[in-house]
């Protein structure tokens, strides 16, 4: 009986029903090649920000802040700015993900915040790929010369630190992954 009423897009091993290979976890890529000739509508990349924002965080604190960069004026600052994302002249977009230093939760060991916008930067990376966008992680912090260049580039306050810049576009490439990730010796049950 609990078989019938679970989605019908998953296997079943052992009674447990286990999520097939083919979701968008399992093959998300990174995309370096974009087409031109297409350019995300703001609809869209309202979409992937907003399932960004439903990411977890410590104490439900959600300290990040996005900027968008979807105009030619725009890509030219980060391109000016970041020195590993030239595909970017391609993609026409960009999700900068911030972290609002002022509303980190924050313990004496120091804050949650770039935990926290990591995960809304993968859920951001999951809900364009399900969307058929493609996306490239491309690294801020901890990068001073990075984050500072940012910051000028794009009037970022002090207390909001540029994080990550993910490029969205429509992929002009279909990377497969190589081999299996999953590496058992990685894992350990109950002890190291």
């Amino acid at each position: 009986i609990v078989q019938k009423t679970l989605d019908i897009s998953r296997c079943f091993r052992d009674n447990v029903c286990i999520m097939k290979k083919d979701s968008v976890i399992f093959t998300r890529r990174s995309i370096r090649a974009y087409d031109s000739s297409k350019k995300v509508s703001r609809e869209l990349l309202e979409d992937i920000v907003d399932a960004a924002m439903h990411a977890p965080t410590a104490m439900n604190t959600q300290p990040w802040e996005f900027l968008v960069a979807d105009d030619a004026e725009s890509v030219a600052k980060i391109l000016k700015a970041h020195p590993y994302c030239e595909s970017l002249k391609d993609a026409g977009s960009a999700v900068i993900v911030c972290a609002n230093l002022d509303r980190e939760f924050k313990t004496p060991c120091g804050g949650y915040a770039h935990f926290d916008c990591s995960a809304a930067t993968e859920n951001l990376l999951l809900r364009a790929a399900e969307l058929g966008l493609g996306t490239c992680w491309c690294g801020i912090a901890p990068e001073k010369e990075r984050m500072d260049a940012m910051r000028k580039a794009f009037g970022i306050p002090s207390n909001v630190e540029p994080m990550a810049l993910v490029i969205v576009g429509y992929p002009a490439e279909s990377p497969k992954l190589d081999s299996p990730r999953y590496d058992v010796d990685k894992l350990h049950f109950n002890h190291w």
